[in-house]
């Protein structure tokens, strides 16, 4: 998808502007349904789902808390309240680290780890219906590494 010879600079303003506006109408519009089905399925938000989902990708189910926020780009004040959310319906809990006093981990529960786990299958096949069918594979791959090199071009240095 890169153009080995840089920037075409005969690219039309206008061009390169629709481009754009069609990847974000095209995102939030897939977005949109996918967490409405989730929420229609599990009855989870948006940002519950994707702290769900970064957990039950995570090494032991567990990630520190600062991380998990910066991760999921919540303000402090933001993630917290998802976070308290999540531990009365007994999905996560907190857990100390034994070795620094400063870090405390957002660990799944039990019950947390069945929700997440089916709530990903669930997400996999809306992806597949909303993504792959429409796409087909090459073209998801290939709009995943789209967004990987923009990703890593324009990330903070």
């Amino acid at each position: 998808m890169s153009n080995e010879t840089g920037p075409d600079p005969h690219t039309d303003d206008d061009e390169i502007i629709t481009w754009w506006g069609l990847v974000i109408e095209g995102y939030h519009v897939t977005q949109e349904r996918l967490t409405a089905e989730i929420n229609e399925h599990f009855g989870l938000a948006p940002a519950s789902f994707d702290i769900l989902l970064r957990l039950v990708r995570s090494p032991e189910h567990r990630m520190p808390m600062t991380k998990l926020a910066r991760e999921a780009a919540l303000s402090s004040g933001g993630f917290t309240k998802v976070a308290d959310r999540l531990a009365t319906a007994d999905l996560i809990r907190r857990e100390p680290c034994e070795t620094d006093r400063r870090v405390t981990y957002a660990v799944l529960t039990d019950h947390g780890l069945d929700i997440a786990e089916r709530a990903r299958e669930v997400c996999a096949e809306i992806l597949r219906k909303r993504v792959l069918a429409p796409l087909g594979k090459a073209d998801s791959a290939a709009l995943a590494q789209a967004m990987r090199t923009l990703r890593a071009a324009n990330s903070a240095d």
